[in-house]
């Protein structure tokens, strides 16, 4: 590994390690976003929900007010995902205003419009995180994210990134040869990626366990790298096994998903709920959601919210949810797009 990239990544370390210890101490603020900057996307894969093809980019200005009001919240991690963000004309300005709010930067893409050209300008913008999903070997009807396709753009990650790279395999949902999960993780790890393995979702972000030949390849994968978050919670084992998890669910809290629109919503699966514009969403808002308990929770695969909940996993039990602002006299009214589906 370079030298430039091994001390940006160690500087990257001590930075969540001191967010941690910031969240294990004060809970009153959220610990990760995830904001949206347009929802087109160039692909259209056939599990996913989150993308349109016809979207425009939210305009710069709008994005640097909301980046800048997570930041007046104390979000310790803002993750730009989409549709898919590398199509946002202002991006490096997106990350850049990102880093300026002291936020870790990350970025979930799905890899296709990555040149070494756009690698250097991602590390001058100052990215933290990149993450590629890569669900099969070969494109199929299901999905274009091959690693036929995207290899050489991982090759390039791997000369020129000073980021950290994580790719996500999948198996679930629709793709056909788990077995190429098992080679998508093998191929990061020899090019000096972390790898992590996802469970995909059904329509509406819930449980959907594995199959026998799944829940293989799944543990085999899980096997090739310890570095995997998911391995210090049991989330993902109950859902593997078609299990529902007990736990608290802090999203609104903990971890905000802002759509395109600029509204607060739980995750990218519940959007509708609570359905508040950022603009005016407080510390208030945060504490309320913390112990906000989410009727979805128990049939849950939404990682990243596992994740950033565990930080809170021991204390604060939770109460039943007010009706949501989105529903009360004056909130916001979901549209066509929003999904609304808690339980």
């Amino acid at each position: 590994m370079p030298l430039r990239r091994r001390a940006r990544l160690s500087g990257l370390r001590a930075r969540e390690l001191a967010s941690i210890g910031w969240a294990l101490l004060h809970t009153g603020h959220p610990y990760m976003a995830q904001i949206v900057p347009m929802r087109r996307c160039n692909l259209a894969c056939t599990y996913c929900n989150e993308f349109d093809n016809h979207s425009d980019p939210v305009p710069i200005e709008e994005m640097e007010r909301r980046i800048d009001a997570l930041g007046r919240l104390g979000t310790s991690v803002i993750t730009i995902s989409g549709g898919e963000p590398t199509l946002h004309p202002d991006l490096d300005r997106i990350i850049a205003r990102i880093r300026k709010t002291g936020a870790i930067a990350g970025m979930i893409t799905n890899g296709y419009n990555l040149n070494r050209e756009r690698i250097e300008r991602l590390n001058r913008a100052g990215l933290d995180h990149l993450q590629i999903s890569i669900d099969n070997v070969m494109p199929d009807a299901v999905s274009k994210k091959s690693l036929k396709v995207l290899d050489q753009r991982l090759v390039w990650l791997a000369e020129h990134a000073d980021f950290h790279v994580n790719i996500n395999s999948v198996v679930g949902g629709g793709i056909p040869n788990p077995e190429d999960a098992f080679t998508v993780s093998s191929r990061a790890l020899e090019l000096g990626f972390s790898s992590t393995i996802g469970i995909i979702h059904d329509g509406s972000g819930q449980l959907r366990p594995l199959s026998g030949s799944e829940r293989g390849v799944w543990d085999r994968v899980r096997g090739l790298t310890r570095r995997s978050y998911t391995r210090f919670n049991k989330f993902q084992e109950a859902i593997a096994n078609g299990q529902p998890n007990d736990w608290r669910c802090r999203a609104g809290s903990r971890y905000l998903y802002v759509c395109e629109n600029g509204l607060v919503h739980y995750c990218s699966q519940q959007r509708g709920y609570p359905g508040v514009p950022l603009a005016s969403y407080t510390t208030a808002d945060v504490k309320r959601e913390f112990l906000t308990e989410k009727g979805c929770a128990p049939n849950c695969t939404i990682s990243c919210v596992h994740q950033v909940s565990y930080i809170d996993h021991w204390r604060a039990p939770q109460h039943a949810a007010p009706a949501p602002p989105s529903a009360q006299p004056g909130g916001h009214q979901p549209g066509p797009g929003d999904l609304v589906q808690i339980t």
